[in-house]
């Protein structure tokens, strides 16, 4: 059998009953954290509270050689795949279990756990049916920004809706909104400069970081340690203003 277990939002006490249930049950536990950061997580922690080692493995084991690391040993042996957030976020977790299906003899089953996908609505006071298209920020490759998640806040924001940003495992809020500037002003748009932004840091800690601000205030907020998300908001309702302005911070009148 192969488990995809979800540690959930930051520390290793975010994972489930269930979830802890069958990494104790296990004859082997992997974790991949390429796809989801560790947050407050890390392997020495996790291994005090679950009573059981884990093997890391890194992104080639998954998408190169899944094979022989993991579903070779799923035929005879109960195999536990632990990720950060919810376990069937990250498409790459989808293709290892349809490998697993098609293969006939190993069984699957998917143990979900709390998401930053789902987190960001209740943590910012937002309304969750208000989100559009999400999309990721990644650093320049080559010198070169995508536009790509400028123009899904903008299509976003023609319908009124909100726009979840995940940002590149590395990077901060502050390098987000600088890079979203940058190519606003190549294509001469407002869809982010006469937005408000909400950044979220360590979502799940028990300190976690939330404020609202429109981007030039916000690109120079000091949000601490990562992991980070934004969100670009569209139109607000009376009740999320209300929300930003006392759990976010952000200013009066917005």
């Amino acid at each position: 059998m192969l488990t995809f277990v979800g540690l959930g939002l930051y520390d290793e006490k975010d994972i489930t009953v269930k979830g802890l249930e069958a990494i104790r049950a296990a004859d082997i536990v992997f974790a991949e954290f390429y796809t989801s950061p560790l947050g407050g997580k890390t392997i020495d922690t996790m291994e005090k509270l679950f009573g059981k080692p884990i093997v890391l493995l890194d992104r080639s084991d998954i998408e190169e050689h899944a094979e022989e690391r993991i579903l070779k040993l799923a035929k005879a042996q109960n195999v536990v795949l632990l990720s950060g957030g919810d376990a069937m976020i990250a498409t790459t977790h989808v293709d290892l279990r349809l490998r697993a299906i098609d293969m006939g003899i190993i069984e699957t089953r998917v143990i979900h756990a709390p998401s930053i996908l789902s987190a960001v609505a209740g943590i910012s006071g937002l309304q969750n049916y208000k989100f559009g298209k999400s999309v990721t920020v990644s650093p320049p490759y080559k010198d070169v920004i995508s536009e790509v998640p400028y123009d899904t806040i903008k299509a976003n924001k023609e319908r009124g809706l909100h726009t979840l940003l995940y940002l590149d495992l590395s990077m901060r809020i502050n390098d987000a909104v600088e890079l979203l500037e940058a190519v606003e002003a190549k294509k001469g748009g407002t869809a982010l400069k006469e937005s408000v932004l909400v950044g979220i840091a360590r979502a799940g800690s028990d300190k976690p970081v939330v404020k609202a601000d429109y981007p030039e205030a916000l690109k120079h907020y000091k949000f601490g340690e990562l992991p980070h998300v934004l969100i670009v908001t569209g139109e607000l309702h009376f009740l999320e203003k209300e929300a930003l302005i006392k759990i976010a911070g952000a200013p009066e009148g917005i």
